[in-house]
């Protein structure tokens, strides 16, 4: 079969196809010939596949079809409020949940790191002066720490703090394509929350540090180690790209990360309300530690039941099929 002069032949009833599936309301005519075009493109994939295997023309015939059985079916791509609640309870828990093993070990090494530093600086206090010197370790642990979540209005402070979180989160997540980025992201935070941990046990107030880091703590560093998580799974699947290539599987992992990116927007918003407005208030700290612990045991909640409902239908996360765009078939 000569493939040039077969798709010259039929390009004016797949594009007819293409423009049909593109529409939300179809007359009844358009509907018939939608039906019909169809079964006739279905054929030519078939014919395709069969006498002149061509990856390229295989894969838009693949994808005039999936638009044209979608708009056939009444299941056109989801829009609007709809897609936002899809992103609320399908895509974004999904995405965390199928990652579950990347957070968990970025967290394990994060945390593991910074307690070897608290144990270090509590065993060794004189190494402190190497780092700080003696009159800004003694306004931290004096004034600096405490009043820091005091200092400016709850409102004020509350979206500083969400902005910034939400900074840390995106560089950790979109620099992830390149490995590095990410994990200077994750060393240069793991290295602030080591020091200044250190500095409060090796002087003495363990229990201030963890009575005033632990209510919104909790759940700010479970967002950004699974937006660290998240990122450096993006920067993994161009090294290890699997069955794709490394372009199809690298722009599945970035659609992903958006995702994920708007969806931990929202949970560092809460973190920063916590912050803001429990952190220094004037609760007893186990109402405060409290606090945090619902709130992060609300969010893993969330994941772990809408995410495992996700995986288990056989969803990525990704966009649907006809709005990812033609990826060549592989074999």
């Amino acid at each position: 079969m000569d493939l040039d002069l077969f798709v010259a032949r039929h390009e004016a009833e797949w594009r007819r196809l293409d423009a049909l599936g593109a529409r939300r309301r179809l007359t009844g005519a358009e509907a018939d010939e939608l039906v019909a075009l169809y079964r006739q493109v279905a054929t030519h994939l078939a014919l395709v596949q069969s006498r002149a295997p061509d990856p390229v023309v295989a894969a838009r015939l693949s994808r005039l079809l999936a638009r044209g059985r979608a708009a056939a079916v009444g299941t056109p791509p989801v829009r609007g409020w709809a897609a936002l609640a899809r992103g609320v309870t399908v895509d974004f828990p999904t995405i965390v949940y199928r990652t579950w093993r990347w957070s968990v070990a970025t967290a394990a090494v994060n945390i593991a790191v910074s307690v070897a530093m608290w144990l270090y600086l509590r065993a060794h206090p004189d190494r402190i002066d190497r780092v700080l010197p003696g009159n800004e370790v003694h306004r931290l642990v004096r004034r600096q720490f405490r009043h820091y979540y005091s200092a400016a209005p709850a409102q004020s402070f509350a979206a500083h703090v969400w902005t910034n979180n939400a900074l840390v989160a995106a560089l950790a997540l979109f620099l992830g394509v390149t490995l590095v980025g990410t994990i200077s992201v994750l060393v240069a935070n793991t290295a602030n929350l080591g020091l200044v941990g250190g500095i409060m046990i090796a002087s003495g107030h363990s229990g201030e540090f963890f009575g005033l880091i632990l209510p919104h703590g909790m759940l700010e560093l479970t967002a950004v180690f699974t937006a660290s998580a998240i990122g450096l799974r993006t920067g993994w699947a161009w090294v290890a790209p699997g069955r794709l290539t490394r372009a199809e599987s690298l722009a599945a992992a970035g659609r992903e990360a958006g995702v994920c990116a708007l969806g931990l927007a929202g949970v560092l918003l809460v973190s920063g309300l916590i912050e803001a407005f429990v952190t220094p208030s004037g609760l007893p700290t186990w109402a405060r530690i409290g606090i945090g612990a619902v709130a992060e045991l609300g969010f893993l909640t969330y994941v772990i039941v809408l995410g495992r409902r996700g995986v288990r239908a056989g969803l990525t996360g990704d966009l649907a099929e006809g709005e990812r765009g033609a990826a060549l078939p592989v074999a």
